[in-house]
């Protein structure tokens, strides 16, 4: 039995289309979720849309639509958009879907009967786009702390959820937890600015708009949008109040949930706080990743004309350049820029230079002096130790890199070893070899070193860039891709035939490219 690994995207607020930040989330929490079915899990990889609210109201009313009309052509094309990326998840949710509604209900109701949820009233300022109350304190230059726009006066009456009375378990939760919020800033972010000062009870229904879930027994009040958003993770695994699901059995608690770090006070605050009022497991990591920032290290926004959209980079690059570029130049904990300029530079050093050079030359080579048959290698020599130590080694590396969700980190373990390669091959001169005829033992064993090497590495970089990945196996004509083919430095069958060489990633000419866009724009 496969050991079950369940991982989630937040999801996606269907007010408008989504950029390339928001795509962001999605390709990072892909490459996990390929990894961990490489490596032998039964995973169950969740992502989609959040469907109700005011904003999205207020939207479909500019639109001249009604709100689900609104949210279907949403919903539509943020599914094209992961699509487009090869995002490879088991299940696209979305909130308006009638069994998630029934739950969420339940949910409210159980929450109300246990004491959980009471009726109050409402007086704070509240910001739109955000869907959040905040308090005088909590503004930043008398501004949303989270979008930083304009916060309302907003007095209504209201439900609430009691987080004041977990505020205490929540604390010492996370204290005694140290994974359970990662990166550390971001657990110390939580911790000092809302846990530490204390949680005050959070407004969880609204009665000046009607998009959204009613409270059951109260159906002037509209649940808010966060308690509904948030159940997506357990209704969508079936979860039931009564009679636990054989999916909610197997999958929950959630490995982890992958989420931007202008989230992260709802996950880690108010989801936790409603799993305990419910009795059920806390997932066991939340990962607030960075975000991707526009090439002047701003935050991407329509009003500021620099926002990039996933669909129209992959049109002018392709999915796999805009993956890496996604995956391994936003680093761990820190925001990352964005750019055309930025994008070209990374394709032509890393894709083109590095691993496509590296693949070309080699079955290039193969053909011209073997007819593109692979020969096992009768000895290893010491000049082959470093390049075939460090293929061998590489499980472990990724492994460890993955293991802390250090995905530019695990990329670059692969990455050194496209790049030993190619060093190797500046060593052994196979064009010297080849013009002599007593040196065609060694000259085989050269050539299969390189090209067992580029198949070891290309075995990891299936979780990362998997269309790159089919392509490099398929000029190599092996099967060989699962993760224990790697552990010997033996994958490459002897006698087989290699397919001819095709390039992987052109060089791109910078200033031309950049012309034809402008052109475009």
């Amino acid at each position: 039995m496969k050991k079950p690994y369940y991982i989630t995207t937040s999801i996606f607020y269907a007010s408008a289309k989504p950029h390339i930040g928001n795509s962001y989330e999605g390709v990072l929490t892909d490459a996990i979720a390929r990894y961990k079915r490489l490596t032998g899990y039964d995973v169950r990889f969740h992502t989609g849309t959040d469907e109700h609210g005011e904003k999205v109201q207020q939207n479909a009313i500019k639109n001249n639509q009604e709100p689900q009309s609104y949210v279907d052509e949403i919903a539509l094309e943020v599914k094209r958009i992961d699509d487009l990326l090869n995002i490879s998840y088991d299940k696209f949710v979305r909130t308006t879907n009638p069994h998630h509604k029934e739950t969420v209900q339940k949910i409210f109701k159980k929450l109300y009967d246990n004491g959980d949820i009471y009726k109050g009233k409402y007086e704070g300022l509240y910001c739109t786009p955000c869907e959040s109350f905040f308090t005088e304190s909590q503004l930043v230059d008398g501004k949303c702390p989270d979008c930083g726009r304009e916060v309302q006066t907003a007095s209504e009456e209201a439900y609430f959820l009691k987080l004041s009375k977990y505020n205490e378990w929540l604390k010492e939760y996370i204290e005694t937890h140290p994974n359970f919020i990662e990166p550390e800033s971001r657990k110390n972010e939580i911790m000092n600015n809302f846990i530490i000062p204390g949680v005050q009870d959070l407004c969880i229904s609204r009665t000046t708009f009607d998009w959204g879930i009613k409270v059951p027994f109260d159906d002037k009040h509209v649940i808010y949008v966060w308690l509904d958003a948030l159940a997506n993770y357990i209704t969508f695994l079936n979860y039931d109040l009564d009679n636990d699901s054989e999916e909610f059995t197997k999958y929950w608690p959630a490995d982890v949930h992958i989420i931007g770090k202008d989230i992260l006070r709802f996950h880690t605050i108010y989801w936790p706080v409603i799993l305990k009022a419910l009795d059920l497991p806390m997932p066991k990591k939340i990962f607030g990743h960075p975000w991707v920032l526009a090439a002047d290290s701003d935050k991407m926004s329509k009003s500021k004309g620099n926002v990039l959209y996933a669909d129209e980079l992959v049109h002018l690059f392709g999915t796999d350049a805009i993956r890496y570029y996604l995956l391994h130049e936003i680093p761990y904990g820190h925001d990352g820029n964005i750019s055309y300029e930025l994008i070209i530079e990374r394709i032509n050093s890393d894709l083109a230079n590095v691993m496509g050079n590296l693949v070309n030359r080699t079955i290039t080579m193969a053909h011209k002096y073997f007819d593109g048959i692979v020969y096992a290698p009768e000895q290893i020599t010491a000049e082959d130790k470093e390049l075939v130590e460090m293929a061998k080694d590489l499980k472990n590396k990724v492994e460890e890199k993955m293991e802390d969700l250090k995905i530019a980190e695990a990329i670059d373990e692969i990455f050194e070893v496209y790049r030993r390669s190619n060093k190797y091959i500046d060593e052994q001169m196979p064009w010297v070899l080849a013009k002599d005829p007593a040196q065609q033992e060694r000259l085989k064993t050269v050539i299969y070193n390189l090209l067992e090497a580029i198949r070891t590495a290309t075995v990891f970089l299936q979780a990362f860039l998997p269309e790159t990945a089919d392509k490099i196996f398929k000029q190599l004509n092996t099967q060989n891709r699962d993760i224990d083919s790697v552990n010997n430095f033996d994958g490459m069958d002897d006698g087989i035939k290699l397919n001819e060489p095709e390039v992987l990633f052109q060089r791109i000419d910078k200033e031309k490219k950049l012309q034809e866009i402008e052109e475009t724009l």
